[in-house]
């Protein structure tokens, strides 16, 4: 059992970067993917120069720079590793606002090339009117998304000013992408309108998957890439499953 749990993390790797190799051989999903990441590099940078700007100031409120002796040296190293830290929160803000605008819609769209690819066909659901199904999917991002990686963003962030700042940020990073791979293998079902309550039992059932599926959003600068095509590799993930 234990050996299965640890094959279901591994899984959500390959799966991860299995949709990538895919995306990178699909002309209209390399182009869509690549119009998520150029959105998305373009608001990092903005942001994570900005907190590159002031990490002496940021760092100054948690830990007063030291006048002399080897602390200067530890307090320089503590200083650029806390404007990584950040850099890599601006990342993930940055991929939450591109998401709430516009990024859902290219997610679904590369979900359903995926499932055409797949399947040879798209499977046929009443989407009603198309700008109330557009409304719709920016309404599953809220909390499927949205307010997760947010509250996760703030515990971390509260963190640092805790002796168990290093624990903290190891399992809030975990979370954060659990629900980011979440975002991700939920398309298929939110696109059907399954119930809410339904997809949340999924990711429930499913958590060292969607760790190791999301463990690759974690890498600073790579992870906008990944995130960028992630929506292939989890859409033949739930086509698998379902076959």
């Amino acid at each position: 059992m234990e050996g299965g749990k640890k094959m279901e993390f591994f899984s959500g790797i390959k799966y991860n970067i299995k949709g990538f190799s895919l995306a990178l051989k699909t002309p209209s999903l390399l182009m869509l993917g690549l119009l998520r990441f150029f959105i998305v590099f373009l608001l990092s940078l903005l942001l994570s120069g900005m907190i590159l700007y002031w990490h002496e100031q940021i760092l100054a409120m948690i830990w007063k720079a030291p006048e002399g002796g080897w602390l200067v040296y530890v307090w320089n190293i503590a200083a650029w590793l806390l404007s990584l830290l950040l850099a890599g929160i601006a990342m993930l803000i940055s991929y939450l606002i591109a998401q709430l605008f516009f990024g859902v819609f290219i997610m679904d769209y590369m979900s359903r090339i995926t499932e055409r690819i797949v399947l040879g066909h798209e499977v046929q659901f009443d989407q009603g009117p198309w700008l109330q199904f557009f409304f719709y999917l920016i309404r599953q991002e809220i909390p499927r998304a949205i307010l997760p990686v947010l509250i996760t963003l703030v515990i971390m962030l509260a963190g640092l000013f805790t002796p168990i700042s290093p624990f903290i940020f190891i399992l809030s990073s975990g979370v954060a992408g659990m629900f980011l791979a979440w975002d991700n293998t939920d398309l298929i079902p939110a696109r059907r309108m399954i119930p809410l309550v339904n997809r949340i039992t999924f990711l429930k059932g499913n958590l060292l998957f969607h760790l190791g599926f999301g463990i690759l959003f974690l890498i600073p600068w790579l992870n906008i890439l990944f995130l960028s095509f992630a929506p292939v590799g989890a859409t033949l993930y739930v086509l698998d499953r379902e076959q």
